[in-house]
């Protein structure tokens, strides 16, 4: 339900965001990719396309800068295959490159795949870093957690990523 009221809100900037990807290259407006969710099943999630023949766009470095590349997940919210908050759904390729596809890493999909998460907030791209993140979030999942992340991760395109 709140996905839908974010949706709402936002939608002028849905639409503007729309036009200045078909203004800008061709091709959709939509990226959509199979990744690894909840019990590790497969879904389609979907994004902002900030691509053309493999070089960001310059309206796609824009939106990604400001994490608005993620806004069309809302979708993916409403059919219940993610959150706003939890693990970063990964492809299964990314999940074998990681070694993360070991039952010692089970945890991590006992929870919905989030938009933003504990991991993304990190200023080091670490993935031993990203994986204690996750399990953490996993192990301390709460209300008071997920808006501490969401306040975090929405001041993250004004002053960048923090140090823990």
């Amino acid at each position: 339900m709140i996905a839908i009221i974010v949706g709402i809100l936002i939608l002028p900037l849905i639409i503007v965001i729309s036009i200045l990807i078909l203004l800008e290259s061709k091709g959709g407006v939509i990226f959509s990719q199979k990744r690894i969710g909840l019990n590790k099943n497969e879904f389609v999630i979907l994004k902002f396309r900030t691509m053309e023949n493999q070089k960001i766009t310059f309206i796609g470095n824009i939106i990604r800068r400001l994490g608005w590349d993620e806004i069309p997940q809302l979708i993916n919210i409403i059919k219940g295959e993610m959150a706003f908050v939890g693990p970063r759904p990964l492809t299964s390729n990314d999940i074998t490159r990681l070694g993360w596809d070991t039952k010692q890493y089970g945890k991590r999909w006992s929870v919905k795949p989030g938009i933003t998460g504990l991991a993304q907030l990190s200023p080091i791209c670490n993935s031993r870093l990203a994986m204690e993140n996750d399990l953490f979030y996993v192990e301390n999942k709460s209300l008071g957690l997920d808006l501490k992340i969401i306040f975090r991760s929405l001041l993250i395109p004004v002053l960048g990523k923090q140090t823990q």
